[in-house]
Formats: structure tokens, C-alpha cells, sequence
């Protein structure tokens, strides 16, 4: 049961937790009955009970929503039972970020379009999260006198990273303890020389996937930008209160483009500011970057076993294993991770193609539970 409470109250403002996400790459650990966002892989709590736990430090459990997966509501509830039932957004079908927007928008502003809303994926590790809490707080500051603008969180970069979009800043908006830019563009992965250019022109940060706008301000930009989808959001809106709520969720939600919310609707639009964070941050977005993330990037083995890991003279491991005893010899930069019924072992630059595996897998059907 998650206890911890509030140490600061912030008014006019509702927290949604994306929780909808697969995980392939961190296979086969995370699987499709219970993917990354609810296992244990950063602490002794599940990554989305990480999350919950630093936003409950700014709000109030009926303040917080968490969407995901209709499969995954009583995984949500037995995680976080304080929380409120009513507060868990079932989506039908996984459709991407920017439908799961949609209807966390269209749900707060059926009760007040003029809430703040934050977005906040389920599944990203912070070291020093009351820098983000700050930054959440100045945030809501801005929006107050700039309703306009869509607010993201730009990490500011500590390496020539390519596994993540960037956001290119252009010139100051606001200046009060954190400085708030305008963002000039976002950008998709880039290769490793573009990154390095990146990084050295300190113009640059990575993208966060965390958001803050006002309701109303959102539900504007659907109707600007994927006004298909602003027609469903307002059918889902206007049904929240009445009895065929799920009737009309199920029905629209499916019809929704497949889309992120930073395809479409960010990159098109003019007023989006980014506040920068100096933030011990990671998505977690594949063993490699869990082993980094945990422990760094050298000769240091990450081990969590739940049997015993015997090694001689091996380098840079991440073993991650089940009650069988794991021996390791002379290797270095494995991946080696071992479950009941599925084992992988990789080379670490290459955990990225983990995803491959679980496709190859899934179209073959070998395995349950991918």
C-alpha cells in the first residue's frame, strides 16, 4: 500500500501517470500481462508506484489519474490502493500517447477545463525527483499568465545520447529561479555526430515525454491539429457524466489516430516552452540503459538475482536472473537475463534489437505472454 503524503498541496491542477506502455526491450523480463511500468526494477517499488510517489508529494490521490490498458486496471489497483478507482483511465486499445491525452483531457474537463494538467510516463527513473517538483511548481506559475503555451521538460544532456529526441531551445520567455524557453523545434532520434553537435551547442535538451498545459488549452490544440480526433475527444467529454460513458469510450477511443502527442500536436505548434532540467533522469529504455542508469557505465556488474550470480575475471554485466545459480567466466558486456521460461543473452551495445526478438517471437508465436 502506498502511505506517503503530501508535503506541499498544488491547487487547480490534476496529474495523469501514462502507464499503457509494452516495454519489449527490456525482454523478457517485462512482458505484455505485466510490462516495465509495473515491475520492480529501479527499487524495491514498481516503477509506476516510483511515480505515483513523487507526484503524491504535489497532490491529493483524487488529484492523480492513471491510463493505461483496460488489462492493466487491477494490476493499477492492487499497486496503489489508496488510489481512487474512478481515477484509472481504461483505454480500450493501446493507441499511443496522444489519444491517452485526449481522454485524460476530455474526463478533467468534463468536472473543469480550467485545470492544469500534467503528464508524466510511468515507467522513467529520477534520482533527484524535487527538482522536478520545483520545475512542476514554476510550471504552474507560468501557465497562469501564459494559458497559451504548451509546457514541456527538456533534461539537459550529459552525453551524445541517440536513443532520445532532443528539443531545440530559442530565446528566454521567463526567468524566475528557472529559466523557461521557447522551444524551437522537436527533433527525432538523432545518429551519433548530429547528437555530439547537439550537446556542444548547449541549444539543445533531451525530451522528456513530461508535459504541463492547461485542459482547455489541449483540447484547443486537438481541434487545430487532429480535428478527427477533437471530435471524439468532446463525444468522450460529453458522455463522462451520463451513463454511457464506457458505452462511448469503447465506440471512439479505437477510432483514434495511432499517434504521440509530440507528432501530433507539439511539432506543429508555435507556443510550446520547455523548462530545462538539470535532472538525474532515465527512461529505462533497454537493459543497457537500466545497467547505466543503476550503476554506470564501466567494469561494474549490475546483479539482481533472486538465486545466487558465481563470477571469475568477467567485466561490465548486467545479470539479472531467477532462482537458478548464474556462473559467469572471463565475459565481458553481456546482458544475461533469466526467466522460468525465456533466456536472453546479448551484447549490450546491441540491447536495442531486444524488441526484434519479442517481434520475431510474437509473429511465430513461441512464447505466452510476450
Amino acid at each position: 500500500m502506498i502511505t506517503d503524503h503530501c508535503s506541499l498541496i498544488t491547487e487547480n491542477m490534476k496529474l495523469v501517470i501514462m502507464a499503457g506502455g509494452k516495454g519489449t526491450r527490456l525482454w523478457p523480463v517485462s512482458r505484455k500481462n505485466k510490462p516495465k511500468q509495473f515491475q520492480c526494477l529501479t527499487s524495491d517499488k514498481t516503477m509506476l508506484q516510483e511515480t505515483y510517489l513523487r507526484l503524491r508529494k504535489i497532490a491529493e490521490p483524487e488529484d492523480i489519474y492513471v491510463a493505461t490498458n483496460q488489462e492493466y486496471v487491477s494490476e493499477v489497483e492492487k499497486e496503489i490502493l489508496e488510489f481512487p478507482k474512478e481515477n484509472i483511465l481504461a483505454e480500450p486499445v493501446g493507441r499511443n500517447t496522444a489519444p491517452s491525452v485526449a481522454l485524460a483531457a476530455a474526463v478533467i474537463a468534463a468536472n473543469d477545463e480550467e485545470e492544469i494538467m500534467g503528464v508524466f510516463p510511468a515507467d522513467h527513473f529520477i534520482q533527484n525527483p524535487e527538482v522536478l517538483l520545483e520545475a512542476i511548481r514554476k510550471g504552474v506559475e507560468f501557465l497562469k499568465n501564459h494559458e497559451e503555451y504548451l509546457l514541456t521538460f527538456g533534461i539537459t544532456p550529459s552525453a551524445p545520447e541517440t536513443g532520445y529526441g532532443y528539443i531545440q531551445k530559442d530565446g528566454s520567455l521567463e526567468k524566475n529561479g528557472l529559466e523557461i524557453f521557447h522551444a524551437e523545434k522537436f527533433v527525432e532520434k538523432p545518429d551519433f555526430e548530429t547528437a555530439k553537435k547537439y550537446l556542444e551547442s548547449e541549444n539543445y535538451f533531451w525530451n522528456s515525454g513530461m508535459f504541463l498545459w492547461k485542459t482547455k488549452t489541449i483540447i484547443e490544440k486537438f481541434k487545430s491539429y487532429v480535428p478527427d480526433d477533437y471530435a471524439r475527444l468532446v463525444k468522450i467529454r460529453d458522455s463522462v457524466k451520463n451513463n454511457n460513458f464506457a458505452k462511448v469510450l469503447a465506440k471512439e477511443f479505437p477510432e483514434m489516430d495511432k499517434n504521440s502527442i509530440d507528432y501530433a500536436i507539439l511539432e506543429n505548434e508555435k507556443n510550446v516552452a520547455v523548462i530545462p532540467l538539470e535532472l538525474e533522469w532515465s527512461d529505462v529504455g533497454s537493459w543497457t540503459a537500466l545497467k547505466e542508469t543503476l550503476v554506470g557505465n564501466n567494469k561494474e556488474h549490475l546483479v539482481n538475482v533472486k538465486g545466487e550470480h558465481l563470477d571469475f575475471d568477467s567485466e561490465n554485466l548486467l545479470v539479472y536472473g531467477s532462482e537458478k545459480l548464474i556462473t559467469t567466466i572471463g565475459v565481458k558486456d553481456l546482458i544475461i537475463v533469466d526467466t522460468p521460461d525465456a533466456i536472453l543473452i546479448a551484447d549490450k551495445n546491441k540491447s536495442q534489437l531486444v524488441s526484434d526478438v519479442v517481434k520475431k517471437l510474437e509473429g511465430e508465436g513461441k512464447i505466452k505472454n510476450l
